[in-house]
């Protein structure tokens, strides 16, 4: 189903240029490649660019989030941290303090105290 609705956009999407070059410049490129608007087959692409539009609608009310449409994907091995700045939890940094120590005090690292 997934190719079908592929294929479909790209019909919309042929469909909707050729209404942009009728509108900017009154020129019918699906006429023009085909014969007029009343040759048989312009009126085939007319009716498979219509078409294609009622088979997108259903691109419409499909879910727009990746991990809603795949469950299974990477989504859940990353690492995610809801924490904020405000939290009530000690952070440690690479010196070994916590980040509570460090705030509104100007301490010094225990190797450099020793000196």
């Amino acid at each position: 189903m997934r190719t079908l609705q592929r294929i479909a956009l790209v019909l919309v999407i042929i469909g909707a240029l050729n209404w942009g070059l009728i509108g900017l410049f009154q020129w019918d490129l699906v006429a023009s490649l085909f014969g007029g608007q009343d040759a048989f087959l312009s009126r085939v692409v007319y009716t498979l660019v219509g078409l294609s539009g009622l088979a997108c609608l259903s691109l419409l009310f499909d879910p727009v989030d990746e991990d809603v449409r795949n469950p299974n994907s990477s989504a859940q091995s990353r690492n995610v941290s809801y924490g904020t700045e405000f939290s009530e939890e000690a952070d440690i940094n690479p010196l070994g303090e916590s980040n509570q120590d460090n705030m509104g005090q100007n301490r010094r690292h225990p190797s450099k105290e020793n000196k």
